[in-house]
């Protein structure tokens, strides 16, 4: 799973025109996006009801970039191997959906994905406790989860550094790389400020499928993007 430089960026196909879904994927990732964020909402452990597998099945062909499912679903277990069998390259899944973490965890690794857990505003960093060594991602949720297009909270950036801290010193124990991906009100005028925090891996819909007119490329719009990042790029090499 390669990259522009030391950061990621993952438009979320949520803000995507689904009326053309396969055009908006192939057209972001040519623009220079790095990974296909894909939001699954149940109606149940948050307010919305959005895309299942199928849709995940459907967009696999139309690309080679990493699939990134976010699972904020209760029950979790159920849903692992359909999307696994769908084309997804990694799956997160939030604490609270699940009754054991662990199990869940193991099942995402078993099903030939890599696994995350997702945070949200309000929820405790102690789920990573005994669990760090099985995980290749931690999301935080920069915004409560259900819809998009939320303004960032800004208390995220505690937790983020908090998380990073983590990171790093699981890996000078000799751990494994684990991402630090942000998901909420991400945009150019504040993604350097996440990425100071620790993060490395970006999620943004609206600020991307949004921001792209008649006047707008996704090339531009992303460039915004890696502009931004460019001093806190320029410190992380």
């Amino acid at each position: 799973m390669m990259a522009n430089g030391p950061f990621r960026i993952a438009p979320s196909i949520l803000s995507a025109d689904f009326a053309r879904l396969g055009e908006e994927v192939e057209n972001v990732i040519a623009a220079g996006a790095d990974i296909v964020h894909f939001d699954v909402m149940d109606n149940h452990y948050v307010p919305n009801l959005t895309i299942g597998p199928l849709v995940c099945e459907a967009i696999r062909p139309r690309t080679k970039a990493p699939i990134d499912v976010h699972l904020m679903v209760k029950p979790v277990d159920a849903l692992v191997p359909m999307f696994a069998k769908a084309g997804a390259d990694i799956i997160s899944f939030h604490p609270e959906a699940s009754e054991h973490v662990d199990r869940t965890l193991a099942l995402i690794r078993e099903n030939g994905c890599k696994a995350g857990l997702a945070f949200n505003p309000a929820t405790p960093l102690h789920h990573l406790d005994h669990v760090m060594d099985r995980i290749d991602l931690i999301l935080v949720m920069s915004v409560n989860p259900g819809f998009g297009g939320q303004g960032f909270i800004p208390e995220a950036l505690v937790k983020i550094a908090q998380i990073r801290r983590r990171i790093d010193c699981h890996a000078a124990n000799g751990g494994q790389p684990i991402w630090l991906e942000v998901d909420g009100g991400v945009k150019p005028s504040n993604i350097g400020l996440i990425a100071e925090a620790g993060a490395d891996t970006f999620v943004a819909g609206s600020a991307i499928f949004g921001a792209r007119g008649a006047d707008r490329s996704y090339h531009e719009v992303l460039a915004d993007f890696r502009n931004a990042l460019e001093p806190a790029a320029r410190r992380a090499a």
